[in-house]
């Protein structure tokens, strides 16, 4: 797997959940979301649609945003982390939405507009290159998304240059406990589904370390991944491919929006039969770990 086949396939696979209608007003996307630490309060004052069962924590919950800050969101997905953040910061605030695939984007700008939230913004651009200047922002918050960068020591080194001196990162993420079995580890499929592309914990902190920041805790939340299993209620195709032990994000979305008798390409029933073989041979909350990761930018 390259680099550029990599993101290739994550563009192609998100983009199809965002612009698939992934039913998430539904109460098994909802299941998901408070598994992994949102109330029901959060998601009741967002547009559903902002919420696609793809979290695996609630960064606005751990970085202690405050009125008036600038708060980068990485992979903001339809927008549920970007809106829950923008009422923390308020109107002397400012809240970015980054995501690399388009649809998403548009998903993004059209739930903000619904929620009414002037203190937004989003836009089309990768980790790895932000579109922002030096020390912009004082808050980078991401949700399930690092692991899915190539390039992490790039990623870092960029989020290290557009946090201001004593800023900081609050993020949930996916990261490893113990070395994947080599089936999952060169799985591409394992890899659009957040794993695959995992570190270890130890690894993660030192390459935040190298990045410059100080402070680093990368910690296991306790949180069960089987947790993506609840999809596995959810009237919608959505549950197309799910078995008793999924327990990736992308088992419960790749086919979001359509049906398995006149839509599904056949790439994607065959990903979802793989996928489905792949998990009912391994658990993979004893390889990986729903994780906070918070880290300090040095002050000046």
């Amino acid at each position: 797997m390259t680099q550029e086949s990599i993101k290739s396939a994550v563009k192609e696979r998100y983009g199809s959940v965002a612009e698939g209608s992934p039913a998430t007003e539904d109460a098994a996307m909802r299941r998901i979301a408070e598994a992994f630490g949102y109330s029901p309060q959060q998601l009741a004052s967002i547009p559903g649609d902002a919420n696609m069962g793809l979290s695996c924590g609630n960064p606005t919950a751990m970085a202690s945003l405050r009125e008036g800050e600038t708060v980068l969101d990485l992979g903001c997905g339809g927008g549920l982390d970007v809106l829950l953040a923008a009422p923390k910061v308020g109107l002397s605030g400012r809240v970015i939405g980054i995501d690399m695939t388009e649809p998403m984007i548009t998903l993004a700008r059209r739930n903000a507009d619904q929620a009414g939230a002037e203190n937004v913004e989003f836009h089309l651009a990768e980790i790895e290159a932000l579109p922002l200047e030096d020390e912009a922002v004082d808050c980078v918050i991401s949700n399930c998304v690092l692991n899915l960068v190539p390039d992490k020591p790039r990623a870092f080194a960029e989020i290290f240059r557009v946090v201001r001196p004593g800023g900081r990162l609050a993020i949930s993420d996916i990261a490893l406990k113990q070395p994947l079995p080599d089936e999952l580890g060169k799985d591409l499929l394992a890899y659009i589904g957040c794993i695959a592309g995992a570190v270890m914990i130890d690894q993660y902190v030192a390459m935040l370390r190298e990045a410059g920041f100080q402070d680093v805790q990368v910690t296991d939340s306790g949180a069960d991944l089987n947790a993506y299993a609840l999809a596995e209620d959810a009237p919608s195709c959505c549950t197309s491919g799910i078995n008793e032990n999924a327990s990736l994000p992308i088992a419960t979305t790749t086919c979001c929006g359509e049906t398995a008798e006149d839509k599904t390409p056949a790439e994607a029933k065959t990903l979802h039969k793989r996928m489905g073989d792949l998990l009912r041979r391994y658990d993979i909350n004893r390889y990986a770990a729903s994780v906070r990761v918070f880290a300090v930018k040095p002050a000046a």
